[in-house]
């Protein structure tokens, strides 16, 4: 019998290569987005679609009853679905970190609460949570998105811990810069906050590195994270975590450097922009 995958964010990037690698590989594929239209085509393609909004508990409970209804299983869980929310820490209002951290860790977790149960009684499972570079390494500008992403990583370790005697495995995939749409959603999220003018170095140096980014240095195609999050799924002793990208193994190195050498770094940057 095919083995289940729910993934969540799939309408576009990571979560639709995502879904795409799974079904090549002959899994049972349940695709899902806030809006079930934008994945249509991966019905069509031959995944199980639904609607599905991470900071809805009712959606999630229904979902996930719903998956193992129709197939009586949930081998892996990926909670992708996620977004940026760019700006200094001082120029993000606290209704916008809550909502930042309701998608991308309170999502996660509410996904995580409703799977375990079934992966638990059937002794197997894999959980795979998509995280970033920013989830071990935050620099100026990123802050609360870096926040999430770091909460995200350190729920991961803990329960990779709690849950290893069930026969249940976590990774956590953390990639680089990923040539996606999730620039753009970012950019619009940074341009509706109200500045201080406080910190309008910091945002030049935030611009100039987008610009580069999205000239392609150090950027990888989405189907290289998926590759690694079907690895997490299918490898029998999978790494608690796959940095993916040349500028993902970088901030793994980097976040060992003093404070006071990340601090000379970016100052030297913000005198250059």
């Amino acid at each position: 019998m095919a083995k289940t995958v729910l993934i969540t964010g799939c309408s576009s990037g990571i979560g639709r290569a995502t879904a795409e690698a799974f079904l090549e590989a002959e899994w049972t594929v349940y695709a899902t987005a806030r809006d079930e239209s934008d994945v249509a085509d991966l019905e069509t393609a031959g995944c199980a679609t639904a609607p599905l909004d991470v900071t809805d508990p009712d959606a999630i409970e229904a979902v996930v009853e719903r998956v193992v209804d129709e197939t009586g299983r949930i081998d892996c869980l990926v909670n992708n679905a996620g977004y940026g929310q760019f700006g200094t820490v001082e120029d993000v209002p606290t209704e916008r970190v809550h909502h930042q951290f309701d998608t991308n860790l309170y999502g996660p977790h509410r996904l995580i609460r409703a799977v375990l149960p079934h992966m638990r009684d059937r002794g197997v499972g894999r959980i795979v949570n998509v995280s970033s570079t920013a989830g071990r390494f935050a620099t100026p500008g990123n802050g609360v998105y870096a926040g999430s992403k770091f909460a995200l990583e350190a729920i991961s370790d803990a329960l990779r811990a709690e849950v290893s005697d069930y026969g249940i495995h976590v990774s956590v995939v953390a990639p680089g810069p990923v040539a996606t749409a999730f620039d753009d959603r970012a950019a619009d999220e940074l341009d509706g906050l109200d500045h201080t003018g406080a910190y309008e170095s910091f945002y030049a140096m935030f611009e100039d590195a987008r610009t580069v980014l999205n000239g392609g240095v150090g950027t990888v195609q989405p189907e290289k994270v998926a590759d690694a999050v079907l690895d997490a799924a299918v490898s029998p002793e999978p790494p608690a975590r796959y940095p993916v990208g040349p500028l993902a193994s970088a901030a793994d190195y980097a976040r060992f450097l003093p404070a006071g050498v990340q601090n000379t770094l970016y100052g030297l940057v913000r005198r250059v922009t």
